[in-house]
This record gives structure tokens, C-alpha cells and sequence, in this order.
């Protein structure tokens, strides 16, 4: 019932006032030194994610000075369907696919929140099957590309519920946000709200990023 009202809690922050936060434009990325590419949460708004996403772009152009940033928004449905994460963990890839072949020389900082962080976990080989609103993994960033991932900015993830996280090459550049009594990521956690705070994290989220950047 907790977790019901947290993606229901999502749906209703749209008429929130949360949209209407500054937001950067979501396009395919030109050749820029950093491309964020972005998965919002379940029924999200925002153009990379009002509460996770946007926030985060903004933070990271402030701390990653002398670079040129783009970024990406996963073209997914962020909905209750039982594909969903699927949709985005498929997106996520062939977009990182394309782009890494374009420009050789681009670097990626990956953010998920909620089940967007369902979406970067099966993209970087961590399945989130199980998982609130999670899917098993159908495609995963290439080995020849993995280097070029900068840093993983997870917020309120689904798999810490199950008590797993990003192990392998990606660990020592992940972070992985779950704020106390956050039913999404906390086992048994009760507090509703605490879902819906991680734009405060968003600062110290570029701070991790701009030191592997």
C-alpha cells in the first residue's frame, strides 16, 4: 500500500507546481564533452525528471566547468505496465550505442530515479526483475563503451528494497541515493514523503560526478 502511494504521490506532483521548474532541453546529444542521459521516475514530470533529472543537469552545468554538457531524456513510458522499464532499459542503450559511435571522444553521466533507476540498473548488467516496477534486463551498454560512463546517479532504487545494488565495474562510480523510510528503496520503510525529496540530493550527486568526469 506505501509503495502504491508513492507512485500515486508521483502521478500528483505534476500538478504540483514541480513542472514547472527550470528544465533543460531533452534532445539527441551533439558532440559535447558530457552527454546526462536521464530516467525519470513513474508518471514523472519534468523534461529529464522535475524532482531527480532536471535538478541534476542544472547542478552538474554549475560543477562541471570548461566542459559541454547535453542531454538525453529516455524515451520510455514510466508507467504501471509490466514493460515499461524494459522500454526504457532498451532506449537507454541503443541511445548510449549511437552516441559513443558519433563521438568518440563523449563521456556519460547516467541518472535513474524510482523506476528510472530500475532503467540504468539493467542497463549497466544489474537486473531489477522483482523489483518495484522492474523487468528483467534486455540489453546492456557494450563492454567497449562501459569505460566511457563517468559516473551512475541513482536516487529512491528499487533493487536496495531487495537488498542488491550496482556491483562489478560500475560501483566505485555510482552513488546510490535511498532516503530514510523510502518504502521504494527501504525495506519496511513507511514514509511516503521521503520519495519525493531527492532534488535535495542533487548537488552532491554533481559533486560525485564532476570528481570521475
Amino acid at each position: 500500500m506505501r509503495i502504491r502511494l508513492c507512485l500515486a504521490a508521483l502521478s500528483l506532483a505534476g500538478g504540483a507546481g514541480l513542472a514547472t521548474l527550470s528544465a533543460p532541453m531533452a534532445s539527441a546529444a551533439t558532440c559535447t564533452d558530457i552527454d546526462v542521459v536521464a530516467a525519470r521516475g513513474t508518471f514523472e514530470p519534468g523534461t529529464l525528471g522535475a524532482i531527480v533529472g532536471d535538478p541534476v543537469f542544472s547542478a552538474l552545468q554549475k560543477k562541471l566547468t570548461g566542459k559541454t554538457l547535453s542531454s538525453y531524456a529516455v524515451n520510455y513510458p514510466a508507467d504501471l505496465s509490466l514493460t515499461s522499464a524494459a522500454q526504457g532499459n532498451a532506449d537507454l542503450v541503443n541511445h548510449v550505442d549511437r552516441q559513443a559511435a558519433a563521438c568518440p571522444n563523449q563521456r556519460f553521466v547516467l541518472v535513474g530515479y524510482s523506476q528510472g533507476a530500475n532503467v540504468v540498473d539493467n542497463s549497466v548488467g544489474i537486473s531489477s526483475a522483482g523489483a518495484v516496477v522492474g523487468s528483467p534486463i534486455v540489453a546492456t551498454i557494450p563492454g567497449a563503451v562501459e569505460p566511457r560512463v563517468a559516473a551512475v546517479l541513482l536516487f529512491g532504487n528499487p533493487i536496495r528494497a531487495l537488498g542488491k545494488s550496482v556491483t562489478g565495474v560500475y560501483q566505485s562510480r555510482t552513488i546510490d541515493f535511498c532516503a530514510k523510510g523510502d518504502p521504494i528503496c527501504e525495506s519496511g520503510g513507511g514514509d511516503v514523503l521521503a520519495h519525493l525529496g531527492y532534488t535535495a540530493d542533487a548537488d552532491a550527486a554533481a559533486v560525485f560526478a564532476a570528481g570521475r568526469a
